[in-house]
C-alpha cells in the first residue's frame, strides 16, 4: 500500500476561523475550523484574535500554544 504524504505549502486567514490553504499536491482548499476546537488544546483558538496568529511550520499550520492540525485532516475536510 503507497501513502502519499501531503503537507501545507502555504496559509492564509481569510475570516472568522477560515484559512485557505495550499497543499504540495498543488491543490488549494478553504478550511473553517470553527466546528473542530472542542479539545482543550484548542480553547485559545476560540477567540479570534488568537486564531488568526497561526504560523507554518515546515508541514502544517501551528500556533504558540503548539495546537495544530495534522495536514491530512485539514485536507479532509477543506472545500
Amino acid at each position: 500500500m503507497t501513502m502519499n504524504l501531503i503537507w501545507l505549502t502555504s496559509a492564509e486567514h481569510l475570516n472568522d476561523y477560515m484559512i485557505k490553504l495550499v497543499f504540495s499536491d498543488g491543490k488549494v482548499k478553504i478550511v473553517n475550523l470553527e466546528s473542530h476546537l472542542d479539545q482543550p488544546v484548542f480553547q485559545p483558538l476560540r477567540e479570534s484574535s488568537y486564531f488568526k496568529k497561526f504560523t507554518l511550520n515546515p508541514f502544517t499550520i501551528e500556533w504558540e500554544n503548539g495546537a495544530d492540525f495534522a495536514p491530512e485532516f485539514l485536507y479532509s475536510i477543506g472545500q
